[in-house]
Formats: structure tokens, sequence, C-alpha cells
């Protein structure tokens, strides 16, 4: 570029590190096992209730072991989630703990979002664990706050910093609202009239107040939404067929 002026080497110059940019990035090797497990365990993440399309408060977390219970590190765990929520990072090796961590962002529906973790055995064979988030619309959300308001103190047994649990103060223990297996089998109609009536509606414990006075109706009803979308094991609708998982 000698004989060039200098406004066209300054352009020569330009076009060449144009020509550097425009070279196609370099793909990132794909992650590869440096051990294998026999067993992929859930260390905690599951179960958790968020908002859709929100990160859940805690992070998904499994852990690898070999056939005699201890930790593989170096093992590759892959998580795949529901259509429309994400896991970041969605792939890794696991620590010298053997554990991945990663954090779940859920998608735009309300409903159950199931997250897939598999790793590999030293035969290839896949080896795979299922974890169920909850993410809860609208109206599920605003019985979720209700309930915070009026109902965790007594139906959950765990206390906390903010809250004082009175579950066990109570002659009748109230069942906690992710209890599927009762609550499941109680119809709307019941529901809403022992929480507008109390106990004594449905001849249960007149330690259970009635909020007839205290909730509306769209209350009552974002209640009830909110303990048919925590239930564990799930709650179904009568009449309807659910395809398998």
């Amino acid at each position: 570029m000698k004989h060039l002026r200098p406004q066209a080497k300054a352009c020569a110059a330009m076009l060449i590190l144009l020509a550097g940019c425009n070279r196609p990035a370099k793909t990132p090797a794909p992650l590869a096992a440096k051990a294998f497990g026999a067993a992929i365990t859930e260390v905690g993440g599951g179960k958790q209730v968020g908002s859709i399309g929100a990160a859940l408060d805690q992070p998904v977390v499994v852990q690898v072991n070999d056939a005699q219970g201890s930790p593989v590190a170096g093992a590759l765990v892959e998580l795949h989630t529901a259509e429309g929520a994400m896991a970041a990072p969605d792939a890794g090796l696991t620590g010298a703990d053997g554990q991945l961590t990663s954090t779940v962002t859920l998608g735009g529906s309300a409903g159950r979002y199931q997250i897939a973790a598999t790793t590999r055995d030293k035969s290839g064979k896949p080896v795979e664990l299922r974890l169920d988030e909850i993410a809860l619309g609208y109206q599920q959300q605003q019985g979720r706050v209700l309930n915070d308001q009026y109902c965790a103190r007594c139906h959950d047994p765990e206390s906390t910093p903010e809250r004082v649990s009175n579950h066990d103060n109570l002659t009748a223990k109230p069942h906690a609202f992710i209890e599927g297996a009762v609550l499941n089998a109680m119809s709307d109609a019941d529901l809403a009239s022992i929480i507008g009536f109390g106990g004594p509606a449905l001849n249960k414990s007149p330690e259970m107040p009635p909020y007839g006075y205290t909730l509306k109706k769209a209350d009552v009803d974002a209640l009830i939404a909110y303990i048919r979308a925590v239930a564990d094991p799930p709650y179904r609708l009568k009449g309807l067929t659910y395809a398998k998982n």
C-alpha cells in the first residue's frame, strides 16, 4: 500500500478490518462427559410455585451419583424443559460435589411444567429425573396472596420469620393446600361453603372460621383456583381424559 494516498490507505485498512469481522464465529465445542454416574437425584428446586413467565425463587439443583451413592464430578447433565419454560444453563458438567445448578424460568401459560434432567451411565444408557414446577395465572396468583394473608397461618405447619404457624395449636389439624389426596375429593361448592361459612358448614371443626363477610365471591373463587393449582397429586376435572406424560 506504499503507492496509495493516505485516504486510500485508510479505506484499504478499514476493508481488511471489516473482512476479518465478517468471518463466522467459531461454534463452541459440545460438552463431553468426563465421568459417568449410575443415578441422578434432586437436591432442591422441585415443586416450586411461581408466576407465569417468571424465574423461580430457588434454583434447580440435581446431583449425579455412582452405584455406591457417591457424587460423580464431571458427569454431563442436560435439562429439557416443557414448551415455553427455560433452564439456564440447560447443560453442564457436574462439579466436585456431583451437582449441577440451573435457574428455571416458567412459560407464559398457567399450569405444570416438567423438567427432565438427564445424564448417561458408562454404557451410554440415559438416566433421567423428572421435576414438576407450577406456574400461576392471574386468578391463581390472587389466591396465593389471599392464602398468605388469611389461610397459611393455620394451614401451613411450617413457621417462617414473617409468620408463626398456628397449626400445632389447633385440635383438628388443618390440611395443607397441597394435600390433593384429601382436597381433590371436595367439590368447588364444598370448598366455597367451608371458606364462606366455616367448618360447621360441612360438619368439620368449628376452629375453621367463616370468611363470608371478609372475602368477596371473586376472592373465594381465586382461593379455590389456587388450591386446585398446587394440589399434589394434581387436581383433575371429572369427565375429562388427560394424556399421560
